[in-house]
């Protein structure tokens, strides 16, 4: 009798026990392979919340997200196509209702709209939340990365490579809301920004792209955000030159409430990012966003050396 073989049949046999008394294990499921499309793994009653969806190496289209799954690409997997926005371009990931706590990592872009947050618009609530975007490259979209109205997310060690405006856009990282939420605990960390911001031809012009930007937009009659504060933005860096800056120019980091009213954004931390290959590096709008109403301090380039101990601005991402 093998006494080891033994042992170890009973271990598996008692593991399996404590699954099933405890709650399923999460599930791996591969597209291609289970299913052919990510959107095909999302909408299967067999993938549940927690599950990963790891995607495999070429070309696929992204999907619209309605569950707190976590998906992963292998090396090679990329975004090429996905839902159509109300504008006609495209997006890689649309983030609906049931979506917080999500993860998408690994994985390149090349679509107009890479991930944007749609949860909670219609009836309003609260934006997905908790989300994480990590470990993923950008390639020169119209927006990387669009958190409207969510609060906790985790935003790190991902690169974008140039960026474009379509009439609007040229937006790295976007933090910020319309519909009047509280945006808080996002985390920005470790993403580096880098290359061109390519002019459409014919852009009327009238706005600045932007590396990474926290905004509560009232235009238009919007309720803008009830507040956006204590948000941490550490670390990054950011290196943008316009291809026509005459038209449409290009910050580094940006602070906007479009009212110009102090109030509404406070208390968030900017610090040790690297702003030195952007001319125009930190834009606040009003110009009273600065300290002491926001943490901004330490940042290579116009703010190097000023400001606070690094630990005031809390950790700053994995």
């Amino acid at each position: 009798m093998n006494i080891k073989k033994l042992t170890i049949l009973a271990v598996v046999t008692v593991a399996s026990l404590l699954v099933r008394a405890t709650g399923a294990r999460a599930a791996e499921w591969h597209v291609p392979g289970d299913f052919a499309t990510i959107q095909a793994a999302i909408n299967s009653p067999s993938v549940t919340d927690g599950d990963r969806i790891v995607v495999g190496l070429g070309s696929h289209a992204g999907a619209l997200v309605t569950k707190a799954v976590e998906i992963k690409g292998e090396e090679g997997a990329t975004i090429t196509s996905g839902p159509v926005h109300g504008s006609g371009q495209i997006q890689g990931f649309r983030l609906l209702d049931g979506s917080s706590g999500s993860t998408i990592s690994h994985l390149r872009f090349t679509v107009d709209l890479a991930i944007m947050n749609a949860a909670g618009r219609s009836p309003i609530g609260p934006g997905a939340s908790d989300v994480t975007i990590s470990h993923s490259t950008f390639v020169n979209p119209v927006q990387a990365i669009s958190n409207w109205g969510g609060s906790g997310w985790n935003i790190s060690h991902n690169e974008i490579i140039d960026l474009r405006t379509n009439k609007g856009g040229g937006i790295g990282i976007l933090v910020a809301d319309y519909l009047g939420r509280p945006i808080a605990d996002n985390v920005v960390a470790h993403n580096k920004i880098t290359g061109t911001l390519h002019v459409k031809p014919g852009d009327g012009g009238g706005y600045s792209g932007t590396g990474i930007v926290l905004y509560a937009d009232f235009r238009w009659g919007s309720a803008g955000a009830s507040e956006i504060a204590w948000n941490r933005v550490v670390k990054n860096k950011v290196s943008l030159t316009s291809d026509n800056p005459n038209v449409v120019d290009v910050v580094a980091f940006e602070l906007t409430d479009t009212r110009e009213l102090l109030g509404v954004i406070h208390d968030n931390a900017i610090g040790f990012n690297d702003f030195r290959g952007t001319a125009d590096q930190i834009a606040l709008t009003p110009s009273g966003l600065d300290n002491p109403v926001n943490n901004i301090s330490r940042n290579l380039g116009e703010n190097r050396g000023h400001g606070l101990h690094p630990s005031l601005f809390g950790p700053g991402g994995n």
